[in-house]
């Protein structure tokens, strides 16, 4: 052990033992169980409108365990207030687009995707892939293992892949829960699009069984007629939409922006994510982040049930990772 990382351990120790918190114990709060909190409050919250509305975390997996480990014992709460779990990355995309995600992760992410199937949660995997022969191993190896997946072959997620042209195991089935769903597509930027309506147009064209978007285009939410004009696959059946919304960041070119917010001000606003210019992480216990996420009533989530879409995919769910660290 280095000297300088020797002296930060006892002026830790002696921080703690004084009666003094470290950053991260601001008001005693641990950061897992504070995300875990979040998700759960979201979902009661929504299931007071909407008692079928569905709650899906990305990544995070970690938290469906008291420990974060496979074997753990289940978080009973967390699990029980959500609908299924999305993971990125779990084949391709880890270190990139078509890049091969490394085995250790590899294995340790399905082990714990297994955690939350076994529940009867569904798993939606997001893998980044552009080549055919990567498409098609990401198709057959996630439904080797009762994952549900998309081949993203963009790392901005949007568009709609033109291969293949046809989702995997595309049908015409009535589709009312997660449990009955055989696909899904991703696509929450719809900056590529020529207008709003050529937007609209592309998803009502798809036979995906769950759609994944934004609630807004170009700044602006989309209406409840738009959303439900969504719900029916243009081979017939019913559908589902979900809402992306990221709760462990802030973003600058969201509605609720303050453009006199910086690193600090307001004091729950921490620093800018080096890969995401414009998203920020937040202390997401804050009660002011909360009003924003799903407690005021023009809250994100508020927007979102007015939009009547049938769920929520909660983005940056991982985001206890950096407190941690």
């Amino acid at each position: 052990m280095s000297r300088a990382i020797l002296a930060l351990a006892i002026i830790c120790l002696v921080l703690v033992s004084s009666g003094c918190t470290m950053p991260w114990q601001d008001d005693e709060v641990e950061p897992r169980d504070a995300m875990r909190d979040l998700v759960q409050s979201i979902a009661t919250k929504a299931r007071r409108t909407d008692a079928d509305f569905i709650v899906v975390p990305q990544n995070g997996l970690e938290l469906l365990t008291k420990d974060g480990k496979p074997n753990g014992a289940l978080a009973k709460g967390y699990v029980g207030a959500i609908d299924g779990v999305g993971r990125e990355d779990l084949f391709y995309g880890y270190n990139g687009m078509d890049r091969p995600t490394p085995v250790g992760e590899l294995e340790h992410m399905s082990t714990m995707l297994n955690v939350s199937t076994a529940q009867g949660k569904p798993a939606l995997v997001t893998d980044y892939c552009s080549q055919q022969g990567y498409i098609w191993d990401s198709i057959r190896w996630n439904a080797e293992r009762g994952f549900l997946s998309f081949a993203a072959n963009s790392l901005e997620l949007d568009t709609i892949p033109e291969y293949p042209v046809e989702p995997k195991n595309v049908n015409t089935d009535d589709i009312g829960t997660l449990a009955d769903a055989k696909n899904f597509l991703y696509l929450i930027n719809p900056g590529a699009f020529e207008d709003r309506e050529d937007y609209l147009e592309a998803l009502r064209g798809t036979r995906y069984d769950v759609l994944i978007i934004d609630l807004f285009y170009n700044g602006t939410p989309l209406t409840s007629r738009e959303v439900t004009s969504l719900k029916v696959k243009s081979g017939g059946g019913s559908r589902l939409v979900l809402a992306y919304m990221s709760i462990g960041e802030a973003e600058d070119y969201r509605y609720y922006w303050n453009n006199a917010w910086n690193v600090g001000g307001p004091d729950w606003l921490k620093g800018e994510n080096p890969d995401w210019a414009g998203n920020y992480k937040v202390e997401y216990w804050d009660s002011a982040w909360k009003q924003i996420i799903y407690k005021s009533e023009d809250s994100y989530l508020s927007r979102i049930l007015g939009a009547t879409f049938d769920g929520v995919y909660l983005d940056q769910v991982e985001a206890y990772e950096h407190f941690e660290d």
